[in-house]
């Protein structure tokens, strides 16, 4: 096993006193990390780690002051950025992975391809989740509300944070339009150029805590991290202002320590985002939604054309934005077709229910043209 070190990280001012110092205290080691690894001990364990960057056939693991190239787990189980890893020495003396710890933590979305209904994690163990929104182009409310939904469903806090407000005289606009939309989760606004708002957003992430930033291509996250850090440590590039397409300046996660602990996870420009069995997510993003559907009349009101329905009353007097209410509508779509997929009972089930529609369907309508035949057949003796 071919087992890499890298130079001793650079000195921080985070005090002993705040975390053991047998773990890697740059990357969010914070005493209750300590007590979740004394929680879920392994035999033959020596210390532990942290996956910084999974790469194709090796995990960048930070392990004390000690940067190392592992191979994956023995266990066979799949570790993503932000994983805690338990690590221990192998057979030729060096170290490797025995084992992950169970997540605190996990931000996943439905694989890319239509028919899977398998989960893709992007990152683990964040305490935050910065929804990245750029003022330099349209605002997408669909896909905030998409976002926003798997943040929450993450087990983490969300956290809005608009960039490039110096680029773009809309910034107030912008503003104004998130903080109605995301009811509920902070706003921060920044410039990364001006360095106004980093403070602030920093304010929001517990000492020691984990923050990963969720945009789309170009939305200036790597700018936002070089702020944050005082220097480049990460590749920028331009954004193209015909469609507001910026360049993959960030290919892989990774962590990013900041020297007062803070730990920072870049991700690649996300173009779509499947939710995967995302209901606790919706039902903190659409808890207004909800409650307003249980309020209807009747119990099983389809929030058409009823009476009494609270749903389309709040539509029309404005109380509920339409577009809200049929993003809603949409989402749980996905959710229970991605059910489906998933269980093929459900699927057996769905297509008996679909079927015996048909049937129904068939049979009423042979029924209305047996009873129109016989009408007019009626109709035509009467007259003769």
């Amino acid at each position: 096993m071919n087992t890499t070190s890298g130079s001793a990280l650079d000195s921080t001012n985070i005090s002993s006193t705040n975390a053991s110092s047998s773990g890697p205290l740059l990357y969010g080691y914070t005493p209750a990390v300590a007590r979740h690894f004394q929680n879920h001990p392994l035999p033959d364990a020596t210390e532990p780690g942290r996956v910084v960057r999974v790469d194709r056939n090796l995990l960048l693991v930070v392990a004390g002051p000690d940067l190392l190239h592992l191979p994956y787990p023995l266990t066979g189980k799949t570790a993503v950025t932000g994983d805690w890893v338990w690590i221990g020495p192998n057979r030729a003396g060096d170290r490797q992975i025995l084992g992950v710890l169970p997540r605190r933590s996990e931000l996943r979305r439905k694989r890319a391809f239509e028919d899977s209904s398998a989960a893709q994690v992007l990152a683990a163990n964040m305490d935050m989740v910065g929804v990245v929104v750029p003022v330099d182009r349209p605002l997408t409310h669909n896909r905030l509300e998409r976002t926003l939904v798997a943040a929450w469903d993450s087990g983490a806090t969300p956290l809005v944070i608009i960039t490039k407000a110096d680029l773009a005289e809309v910034a107030d606009d912008v503003v104004g339009k998130v903080i109605l939309q995301a009811a509920g989760v902070d706003v921060v606004t920044t410039s990364a150029e001006n360095g106004d708002g980093i403070d602030e957003m920093l304010a929001h992430i517990p000492a020691g805590g984990t923050i990963v930033l969720l945009g789309p291509s170009g939305a200036g996250k790597s700018t936002l991290i070089n702020a944050m850090v005082g220097r480049e440590v990460q590749h920028t590039g331009e954004v193209r202002t015909g469609d507001f397409k910026g360049k993959h300046t960030t290919t892989s996660r990774e962590l990013v320590p900041l020297p007062n602990g803070t730990v920072l996870m870049d991700t690649p420009g996300v173009r779509g985002f499947g939710l995967f069995d995302a209901e606790d997510g919706i039902a903190e993003m659409f808890g207004d939604v909800e409650a307003l559907a249980g309020q209807c009349r009747f119990a099983d009101c389809a929030h058409q054309s009823e009476p009494g329905c609270a749903v389309q009353e709040a539509i029309a007097d404005g109380g509920l934005e339409e577009r809200r209410w049929h993003n809603y509508l949409k989402l749980q779509r996905e959710l229970a077709a991605l059910a489906r997929r998933s269980d093929a009972a459900a699927q057996r089930a769905y297509q008996r229910e679909w079927h015996q529609k048909v049937v129904t369907a068939g049979k009423s309508q042979r029924w209305a043209e047996r009873e129109t035949a016989e009408r007019k057949d009626r109709a035509g003796r009467k007259r003769r």
